[in-house]
């Protein structure tokens, strides 16, 4: 009986000690805290070749200074290191044959990653860009390429440095390139010290990293542990979706399938409140506090094609509509270059096409910089836009109008943005609604008509936006 009664209390002891040790589900688990420059700031992706006509760091320079007056507060840098000029077909992404250029000069297929590109300029050159991003209070991120490289690598000095097929050739992933093996330490070593470089030797703040989901999560984690003993307030931006990314390794995030929602919203495939519903199920997947950056345009969807320029996909005041949905929901807000003055003109990542920069002296640009200064200095003022919790709130027009408030403390915003480009008459459950008035922080094409009980009714032109404090 004895015997018995030990082995019992074995069991249960194991059971308990299992149910102690076994991880939480991320939904239970916080992500890591990150800078306050992050959290609260609006990220600038600036596109070298686009940026500028002569598509510099030098030229770029030049320009932060607008960068800075439309509120942005963080440059996200496009990859400076030195291209594989190859020209070998078979070792170029479909993508770069199909746009017709027959440059073999791809940006994120790199030769050297500790050199600076002579396209962009010199070392002194990104040292004078980064000295002149620092002095306009915005921080720096450089874009990393770490999943592969180009066929004619420094790196090709080093074998093991590569993954193998069956045939014991150097694999290509679905790019054509040639795929680093992480099971290499060597490999590790080597970025871990590029990573070093850039912090060391030319005062960079953080990194974007290419196509990160593809790297194994412990490169970025152990990457992480060094780098903070050189930066503790270091930054670093995931270009890629997976779940656990932010507990440990990186600080944000990006969303593909908020920007592919949000697109399927403009075409009309998709209700408004599909994007209510995917925000909830990200929510219920990741770690609490979890951050993605909230974009309408990047390098990837504004280049190559005259079709996919969030202006003419989705009109001028629906792009802008979106813009107030990215700016007032919770994540970091995201502009690509030009887009402050609703830039429409082609571009390319395999050719210099320049931002049509005269766009800002027109109407339609001008309302843009001004919109989205008005945006910025909003979620620079308000901390229940960076700090405060969201509610969604039901409203009688889901089809086209999202509505939700921010909160925190005694302080509240709310949000209400029409999503169709026809006019809507909207009934919005606010609790406590008869209490206060929302004091108008933004508003355009929308106005608040009428409070009953606990719904507020608002009048919105298509693509109308209204955002109120109280």
């Amino acid at each position: 009986m004895k015997n018995h009664l030990i082995a019992a209390i074995g069991l249960l002891a194991g059971v308990l000690w299992a149910q102690e040790t076994k991880p939480l589900p991320l939904s239970q688990r916080q992500a890591r805290v990150s800078p306050e420059w992050l959290t609260q700031g609006v990220m600038y992706q600036v596109w070298l070749r686009a940026f500028t006509p002569e598509g510099t760091l030098r030229a770029a320079a030049k320009r932060l200074e607008q960068v800075a007056a439309s509120g942005a507060t963080i440059v996200y840098l496009s990859p400076v290191c030195l291209q594989d000029d190859d020209v070998r077909r078979e070792f170029w992404s479909e993508r770069q044959k199909a746009c017709g250029l027959n440059n073999p000069r791809n940006p994120y297929r790199i030769k050297d990653y500790n050199a600076v590109d002579p396209e962009y300029g010199t070392e002194a050159d990104l040292h004078a860009f980064i000295a002149e991003a620092h002095r306009l209070k915005l921080r720096v991120l450089m874009d990393l390429v770490y999943f592969h490289c180009g066929p004619t690598s420094a790196l090709m000095e080093h074998p093991e440095f590569f993954k193998k097929d069956k045939d014991g050739k150097v694999s290509t992933g679905q790019w054509h390139f040639p795929v680093l093996n992480f099971d290499a330490p060597a490999l590790r070593e080597h970025l871990w010290a590029n990573m070093a470089h850039w912090i060391k030797d030319f005062n960079v703040d953080g990194f974007r990293c290419d196509v990160s989901d593809a790297v194994p999560l412990d490169f970025w984690e152990q990457a992480r542990e060094r780098l903070t003993l050189l930066r503790p307030d270091l930054v670093i931006l995931a270009e890629g979706e997976r779940k656990a990314d932010q507990l440990a390794a990186f600080d944000v995030n990006y969303s593909f399938v908020w920007y592919y929602e949000t697109r399927d919203v403009f075409a009309q495939k998709k209700p408004a409140s599909a994007l209510r519903a995917l925000w909830e199920k990200t929510r219920n997947d990741r770690p609490q506090g979890a951050r993605f950056i909230r974009f309408t345009e990047n390098h990837d969807f504004a280049n190559d094609t005259t079709t996919n320029r969030v202006e003419k996909l989705w009109s001028h005041n629906g792009a802008a509509a979106m813009l107030a949905v990215n700016f007032t929901l919770d994540g970091v807000p995201f502009l690509y270059n030009g887009q402050e003055v609703a830039d429409a003109a082609p571009q390319s990542i395999y050719a210099r096409w320049p931002v049509a920069w005269a766009a800002g002296e027109t109407p339609a640009g001008k309302a843009r910089f001004a919109f989205c200064q008005k945006l910025c200095a909003m979620r620079r003022d308000e901390l229940a836009l960076t700090q405060g919790s969201v509610t969604w709130l039901d409203n009688d027009a889901p089809d086209a109008v999202l509505s939700y408030v921010r909160t925190l403390g005694s302080e509240q915003i709310l949000t209400v943005v029409n999503l169709a480009g026809r006019p809507v008459n909207v009934q919005v459950a606010v609790p406590k609604a008869h209490e206060a008035t929302f004091r108008v922080l933004l508003a355009s094409g929308a106005k608040e008509d009428s409070v009953k009980s606990e719904k507020r009714t608002f009048v919105l032109d298509g693509y109308g936006c209204f955002v109120g404090k109280r």
